[in-house]
């Protein structure tokens, strides 16, 4: 508990002071949007970016985790659009709340976590969860956001505007330039490796400050729905993992515990940075971000005990 503690208090502490700085009146109404844009336009692409352009790809080709952990991923996301949609018969926002039950928060909490549980052994299952939630998972949710705020009902004229949107949007563009960049096999200039990594420093206290001063003004009432999404991130989306990666792909143990390990962390701010930019509903996902961030004290204080009585079991 006290290992996940450590973890988890920075990042209420960073909501804390987004929280205090809107009550206090230090930052004005429109901070949390104009912050959350800076994120979306600056931070968050380079982070993309970097990510992507300065992987080593040889390192991270591990097939088996990989399927496992977009395939748990990924039944999350689509179960919950679908049953979100059906509910309100709005593809944009059921792709956001999907993104709520299955956006872990890899980043800013799963490496450090995977260091401390598995030693430098942890690092390189993280990395991978990261770049499947980033440049995967997050890059469906903004194609389906699109597509649903397309008005066009001829498919070709339909088509052809989802796509110039997708051009023009940072958190899409990023990663596939970084792609590119990573595939020429060049380095990054050290001045431009310094400048992103800056950026991509900012985004997790920026989101999370972000996301501080919209709930200091959130009206009570309007976050109905985030417990059920807030189980299905803590439960059923490790759940699926430990099936696939333990009975399906049968995983080498450091890679299964790991996978189920990423699988169970909280929702991360990608989901509220998207209902924001987008101009949505975004009450339910900043209640989710927080009622599962408080309740994965518990859930991964349980598996850090699951992962520890399989270690000794197996004299790992």
């Amino acid at each position: 508990m006290a290992s996940v503690l450590s973890i988890i208090l920075p990042i209420f502490a960073l909501i804390l002071a987004g929280f205090a700085c809107r009550k206090l009146k230090l930052l004005g109404p429109e901070a949390a949007s104009e912050i959350n844009r800076m994120v979306v336009w600056l931070c968050l692409p380079a982070m993309l970016f970097e990510a992507t352009a300065t992987a080593v790809w040889s390192h991270i080709w591990q097939p088996g985790f990989i399927w496992v952990y977009i395939l748990g991923t990924l039944l999350v996301f689509i179960g919950t659009l679908i049953w979100r949609l059906r509910k309100s018969g709005d593809l944009a926002d059921a792709s956001i709340q999907g993104l709520s039950a299955s956006y872990a928060n890899t980043g800013y909490m799963g490496i450090p976590l995977c260091l401390l549980v598995f030693g430098d052994d942890g690092l390189e299952p993280a990395l991978i969860a990261s770049l499947i939630v980033i440049c995967v998972l997050f890059a469906l949710s903004v194609v389906c956001i699109e597509v649903a705020l397309q008005g066009e009902k001829n498919m070709l004229r339909a088509v052809r505007k989802v796509a110039l949107a997708l051009a023009k949007n940072p958190l899409v563009i990023s990663p596939v330039l970084g792609g590119f960049w990573a595939v020429s096999g060049a380095p990054l200039p050290e001045s431009v490796h310094s400048f992103l990594t800056l950026l991509s420093n900012a985004t997790a206290p920026c989101a999370l400050i972000s996301l501080g001063l919209f709930l200091a003004h959130k009206q009570s009432g309007q976050s109905q729905g985030s417990v059920a999404l807030v189980l299905l991130k803590l439960f059923l989306h490790p759940l699926l993992v430990w099936v696939l990666a333990f009975w399906i792909f049968q995983l080498p143990p450091l890679w299964a515990m790991s996978a189920v390990l990423l699988a169970a962390l909280p929702t991360g701010t990608g989901p509220f940075m998207l209902a924001e930019f987008y101009r949505r509903d975004a009450a339910v996902v900043s209640s989710s971000i927080l009622l599962s961030t408080v309740g994965s004290l518990i859930t991964l204080s349980l598996c850090l005990y699951w992962i520890e009585t399989i270690r000794q079991a197996s004299g790992m």
